[in-house]
């Protein structure tokens, strides 16, 4: 069993079953993890510290910095529901949010870490806020998935006209003639 192996099976959940169930690498997984998780931390400090601005009379940081809070108990709910053991719907939060798309996480963290930056622009706001939206644009660009072969994407990028149809199912191979290339490609033959 190597080092990740132990790593992985140490922070897995008690009933998540053994395996990967995506093709991310771990250290996707568990980056963006500690990177929700830092973001989360660094929005209820800040939080409070926008909520603190009451003493200014400042409402809109007052509120902004409680949505702030918000925010970032959410995201430590939904990254590290350890954090919370002594909560029973954190677990059934934090197993929900894991069986649905990545790209619902990613919306939810994009959308809601705009809020609090609109209502009250700030420091304080602006850098926790940053680290929750790019936990949401990483785990949106998990949600892509992994890039094609190079054989696939020349095969998608190609005309039709340029294929032909091999014996196997669902692939294609490229012809090598290159003056069809020549004959529909106006850039190429057009003179500059």
């Amino acid at each position: 069993m190597s080092f990740a192996e132990k790593i992985t099976s140490l922070m897995a959940r008690p009933n998540q079953q053994p395996g990967p169930t995506d093709d991310q690498p771990w250290y996707f997984k568990y980056g963006v993890r500690f990177l929700g998780i830092t973001g989360a931390f660094f929005c209820i400090l800040f939080g409070l510290f926008n909520a603190l601005s009451l003493l200014l009379l400042n409402v809109s940081c007052l509120i902004g910095g409680i949505i702030e809070i918000l925010l970032g108990f959410l995201v430590m709910s939904l990254e590290a529901p350890c954090c919370f053991f002594c909560i029973d719907y954190v677990g059934q939060l934090a197993d929900i949010a894991d069986s649905r798309p990545m790209w619902n996480r990613a919306a939810l963290y994009c959308v809601a870490s705009v809020i609090p930056v609109v209502i009250c622009f700030s420091l304080g706001s602006l850098f926790p806020c940053a680290l929750v939206f790019a936990t949401g644009v990483i785990y949106g660009m998990m949600s892509l998935g992994k890039k094609a072969s190079r054989e696939d994407m020349a095969a998608a990028a190609s005309s039709p006209t340029q294929m032909q149809a091999d014996g196997s199912v669902g692939q294609m191979q490229v012809s090598t003639d290159q003056n069809i290339t020549l004959m529909e490609d106006p850039d190429v033959w057009r003179p500059t």
